[in-house]
């Protein structure tokens, strides 16, 4: 079932062996390991620059819209480490998280997926519990039905951790509030303070001087990043944007990110030039 689901940003299948109780997977060599273990490590995360992070993101956010809008074969019922909506037959995955991004030697990001370990007796259907409280959506939580709001919310706490430089089980989340990552971000946005817990790799590097070469943010990129992912993240799911959107959101974000590294690129071949 692994085979049924091809896309660029999923590890891809190449083969299995089975030696008695053993079972094995054969995938992709990923050489830069998961993004978990990057997060809270600063030597590591200061190789991934804004404009990394952004791509990142993006890299996670097209497999999701890719998911969520794929069609399916009438014959296929249940896909692996996925609910699939009998009736819009769209793949939620449920199990995104910094513990299934793995990063390639050029930080690409590609998504593992896992066998189910969960089957619903009243359907049949199998998919990932995901297990980890942090990234489950709440209405999931309460309701146990998914929905593509379901990955929208994990994958915005997957933005937070990006931008924040932590993991979403860090600590410093949960010294005044007990829910953890989500809670504490949208009432430091509320608050106009979420940049104190913003990663101080990038802030540090942040400036509206587009002539300041950095690995950090330009405002207006970090101003799209952080609206974007706050909604992601919002109370109800009636507010959270479809990957479609949020994938336009983001690639803005880079835009500007981009368009300003590029003007000072220029800037600095004209300055050589008439130096020369």
């Amino acid at each position: 079932m692994l085979t049924s689901v091809e896309h660029h940003n999923i590890e891809a299948l190449l083969g299995f062996c089975v030696d008695g109780s053993e079972m094995i997977l054969v995938t992709d060599n990923i050489c830069n390991n998961y993004l978990d273990d990057y997060l809270g490590n600063v030597n590591r995360m200061c190789i991934l620059t804004w404009e990394n992070r952004l791509k990142i993101c993006i890299d996670v956010a097209r497999l999701l819209d890719y998911l969520h809008s794929r069609s399916m074969p009438e014959d296929e019922d249940i896909i692996i480490n996925n609910y699939m909506n009998g009736v819009d037959r769209i793949i939620i995955n449920n199990c995104i998280n910094r513990n299934n991004i793995l990063l390639d030697e050029n930080l690409k990001a590609k998504i593992v997926f896992l066998p189910p370990n969960r089957n619903d007796e009243d359907t049949g259907i199998q998919f990932w519990k995901c297990g980890k409280d942090s990234y489950i959506d709440p209405k999931y939580k309460d309701t146990d039905i998914l929905q593509r709001q379901s990955d929208v919310y994990s994958f915005g706490v997957v933005l937070f951790e990006i931008l924040c430089g932590k993991k979403a089980n860090d600590q410093v989340y949960f010294k005044n509030n007990k829910n953890g990552l989500a809670h504490v971000v949208r009432e430091l946005v509320n608050w106009e303070t979420l940049e104190k817990m913003i990663d101080p790799i990038i802030m540090k590097n942040t400036s509206e001087n587009i002539l300041v070469q950095n690995i950090g943010a330009n405002r207006d990129s970090l101003s799209t990043f952080i609206k974007t992912a706050y909604y992601c993240v919002a109370e109800t799911d009636d507010q959270h944007p479809t990957m479609r959107v949020v994938i336009k959101q983001l690639e803005e974000a880079l835009s500007f990110q981009v368009s300003v590294l590029t003007y000072i690129e220029i800037g600095f071949r004209v300055n050589y030039k008439n130096l020369c």
